[in-house]
């Protein structure tokens, strides 16, 4: 299922998972991986039907240990790092709107890096070519 439907159905995620959770077949857990907003939604979706919901979130990681705090989320009160203690979270305790608040204060900047840099395989590639 995608959102415009280039790959199976058309339509939202949650909508179809709606469907499923709703037809009295029983899931024992819900596994999502992709944007923070449609994890946020996911979760919210299976929270009434008791379903445990894994989200992997992937915010900002500087140094891979926790030191740097880049990472910092709050689950179930707690505050986290995804890099050491994650990055798979119950997603019915992650505070989505400090997350995604985190997550914007670096948007710009990833938008301004993403236009300028090339990775160091790219560059060994055109250095190949030559």
């Amino acid at each position: 299922m995608t959102d415009d439907g280039s790959y199976g159905e058309k339509g939202f995620v949650t909508v179809k998972l709606q469907q499923l959770l709703e037809s009295g077949k029983q899931y024992d857990e819900v596994l999502a991986i992709g944007p923070i907003p449609m994890m946020k939604f996911v979760s919210q979706t299976t929270k009434p039907f008791g379903v445990k919901t894994i989200v992997s979130l992937n915010p900002i990681m500087v140094d891979g240990t926790g030191m740097c705090g880049g990472c910092r989320v709050t689950v179930g009160g707690e505050v986290k790092f995804a890099c050491v203690d994650g990055p798979d979270f119950d997603g019915h305790q992650v505070d989505y709107a400090e997350l995604m608040n985190r997550n914007g204060v670096y948007r710009e900047r990833e938008a301004e890096v993403r236009q300028s840099h090339k990775c160091r395989i790219e560059k060994l590639g055109e250095e190949l070519i030559k």
